[in-house]
């Protein structure tokens, strides 16, 4: 029954995200023994991918989806699907994002690592950060765990609220 009710909360004819956008990919799940951070592509953990709109020093709307891997071809496929042309997005420097510039998004890529090398101190992707953070939190705290069949079901109820 909560199930029918969290899909439930997804409105089909929500419209696309647009102005400034934050776009990164994490993993959900437990820890793994004897694996070590990065994208993995041995990982039991479920990936996701998070598009939030930039609202001044804020956040906008979120978008969520469970993806199979970070592969150009499916972060740009999400990014298509929830963020209009024309609209910037800012992104980490994983190369799975370097198509979007040819599909008519401005693209701003940001390293992480390049702007601690050169003493930046501005945080990178802070907005998109902070959903990840707040939805694993979510998770945890509310949930304990969740099956990886029914996260986006979950990932659904998190955007809603």
């Amino acid at each position: 029954m909560l199930h029918k009710l969290r899909r439930a909360m997804v409105n089909p004819e929500r419209t696309l995200l647009t102005g400034e956008v934050e776009v990164d990919e994490c993993e959900v799940g437990g820890p793994e023994t004897g694996r070590r951070g990065g994208r993995s592509l041995t990982a039991r953990a479920t990936q996701v991918v998070v598009a939030v709109e930039v609202r001044g020093q804020g956040s906008g709307r979120v978008r969520m989806k469970v993806i199979r891997d970070a592969s150009g071809d499916t972060l740009t496929g999400f990014v298509m699907d929830t963020v209009a042309p024309g609209a910037i997005v800012h992104t980490d420097g994983w190369m799975g994002y370097a198509p979007l510039a040819k599909k008519g998004y401005t693209h701003r890529p940001r390293s992480q690592r390049a702007a601690k090398k050169a003493g930046d101190t501005d945080p990178v992707l802070p907005r998109v950060h902070r959903a990840i953070s707040n939805l694993k939190t979510w998770l945890r705290g509310t949930h304990r765990s969740v099956c990886n069949e029914h996260l986006q079901v979950y990932l659904d109820e998190f955007t809603f609220r």
